[in-house]
């Protein structure tokens, strides 16, 4: 990224780092620009793998790890989550998986009610892999509450096909709507998998708009009616960045595709 016009000059030896630009009528609030190489901001984020010794939701075939360098790491200005074949029979809570990854969230860092989200990623090409950038209710995953906190999917990628990495969809869930039955829509992006886009999403109390590159293709509206089980979206949401392996989304996996990465230029989080 370039450097903004009228930043400060550091002194020799000393790396740039670019500003983060405004946006009209949005303040930044927080963010991650990835500019320090190693493991991931432990101050930023946490490591969800809770699931691992059960086994994951969704028919997942990973094994999430915590700390681990070869499956998440700050590399170069980005953070890189990888998927990879590797079973981690020494770990405690290993659950008999073929594959390993990581799946990073904000919760008990940072969670919001309302704002704009830009996440600025390039996405694995490899069939049979899911990445996922995404909110959830706070209540989620320890009380075990979900749909009814509300899951807010700013991007999905499928992985049953080359077809469908060039494709990315939006979804809300809710305990109204949810499974089969969740509000969602899918957009081209032939580039999705071969360069990098930005994903965004605006929340207020009126709707949740979910977009790429500026550009806005579903939008849900708040029905106003008090019914918690539509709109359970005025309670604050984390948010959460994983590569999957298989599942309901994901497919057959191609182990000939693997290692699949899942690259992050950065995330930023504006409110009004």
């Amino acid at each position: 990224m370039p450097s903004v016009p009228g930043s400060q000059v550091p002194a020799p030896g000393v790396p740039t780092v670019p500003e983060v630009p405004g946006i009209d009528g949005w303040r930044l609030v927080w963010n991650d620009e990835f500019h320090t190489d190693g493991l991931p901001d432990s101050q930023k984020w946490a490591y969800d793998t809770h699931r691992n010794q059960d086994g994951w939701y969704n028919a997942e075939l990973q094994y999430y790890s915590q700390n681990r360098s070869e499956n998440a790491r700050v590399e170069g200005g980005k953070l890189i989550i990888t998927a990879q074949r590797e079973r981690l029979t020494t770990a405690a809570d290993h659950g008999n998986q073929n594959y390993t990854s990581a799946r990073l969230y904000t919760k008990g860092k940072a969670s919001w009610t309302y704002g704009r989200w830009e996440v600025r990623a390039k996405l694995p090409c490899a069939l049979g892999t899911w990445p996922a950038i995404w909110t959830l209710g706070d209540g989620i995953p320890d009380t075990g509450v979900w749909p009814l906190d509300g899951e807010i999917d700013i991007m999905e990628q499928k992985g049953f096909d080359a077809g469908e990495k060039t494709r990315v969809l939006g979804t809300v869930h809710t305990q109204a709507y949810h499974g089969g039955g969740s509000k969602g829509e899918t957009v081209s992006l032939p580039t999705a998998c071969t360069d990098f886009n930005v994903y965004q999403m605006e929340w207020d109390q009126d709707r949740i708009r979910i977009g790429v590159n500026g550009s806005y293709y579903f939008t849900y509206a708040n029905p106003k009616n008090g019914n918690v089980n539509e709109w359970p979206f005025f309670r604050p949401q984390h948010l959460l960045l994983n590569l999957a392996v298989g599942g309901v989304l994901g497919g057959a996996v191609r182990d000939d595709q693997l290692p699949a990465r899942l690259e992050i230029d950065y995330v930023r989080v504006y409110q009004r």
